[in-house]
């Protein structure tokens, strides 16, 4: 049964950071592309960052360039996010995901297979 854990979530003040965590289970982490999303309230989810299988490809939506930085360990089946310079506009639900069947790393939620449960975010002004 494959399974997809974040952690790392909480309340920051604008101008914060935060580091997620995605612990997976279940399946050879190192044939699947990791992704991260989120999604606000009354907002569809979107794409935030994603990383190859090997680590060394990385995409992330413009929002965040520049203060996200995702990486991987294959050795712990491990994802991570880092956000830095954190905004009230990045307040979600950041999903983790994971993709076998896309051979790059995808911006669209369709192409990803597993998803976790999520963990809210919320930056205070």
């Amino acid at each position: 049964q494959v399974q997809l854990v974040e952690s790392g979530g909480g309340l920051v003040q604008a101008g914060g950071s935060l580091r997620l965590s995605c612990a997976a289970s279940g399946l050879m982490f190192n044939s699947y592309n990791m992704g991260w999303f989120r999604q606000a309230p009354g907002k569809e989810r979107e794409f935030v960052a994603g990383i190859s299988l090997s680590g060394r490809t990385t995409r992330y939506a413009d929002s965040v360039k520049g203060r996200f930085t995702i990486s991987r360990d294959n050795a712990k089946n491990t994802v991570n996010l880092q956000m830095n310079s954190l905004t009230p506009e990045d307040t979600a639900v950041y999903y983790c995901a994971a993709a076998q069947r896309v051979l790059s790393v995808s911006s669209r939620h369709n192409d990803y297979d597993y998803w976790g449960q999520g963990t809210q975010v919320t930056v205070s002004s």
